[in-house]
């Protein structure tokens, strides 16, 4: 058991971190604009002109999953995983892309869940105001700035490993 670990420990951390950066940003965003999709169905049923910007406020939620596939691939890269040159990370070394990688995992997956919701009450918005659907997207976008900044903080650690 010892050897297993000296010898893949490292790696299965920093794979790990990659993985659930993937996965529980992707899980924040699935949440996140299926909340916006169900709301956007409900107004679309009323009045199917207003496909556009149902689907604008949609999407917004959707980014932070993105940002965790570019967080999760560039682990991998800098790992060595995707052009075979991994060999021999130590524990040490595998955590810190691990620690690298929860930044947007936990950044992205929480403030998608929370742009989901945002983006509900835009298409209320929508729905009673048309004309104000812009300040909703506004609101979405605020939100935003934080999955950025988890994604920001993911990269320059991943730039200084």
């Amino acid at each position: 058991m010892q050897g297993f670990l000296e010898n893949f420990g490292g790696m299965s951390l920093g794979i790990l971190g990659a993985g659930l950066a993937v996965v529980l940003a992707g899980i924040g965003s699935a949440k996140g604009t299926g909340m916006a999709g169900e709301a956007g169905a409900g107004l679309l049923c009323e009045d199917p002109s207003k496909f556009g910007k149902v689907m604008i406020l949609q999407v917004i939620p959707g980014t932070q999953g993105i940002y965790g596939f570019v967080v999760g691939f560039l682990a991998l890269m800098f790992m060595g995983v995707l052009d075979g040159t991994a060999v021999g990370m130590s524990i040490t070394e595998g955590f810190r892309y691990f620690v690298a990688c929860m930044p947007i995992a936990l950044g992205g997956w929480i403030s998608a869940i929370a742009q989901g919701r945002v983006a509900v009450a835009a298409i209320n918005i929508l729905a009673k105001k048309p004309d104000d659907w812009a300040k909703g997207m506004i609101l979405c976008i605020t939100v935003e700035f934080y999955a950025i900044l988890s994604l920001l903080v993911s990269v320059f650690i991943l730039l200084y490993i």
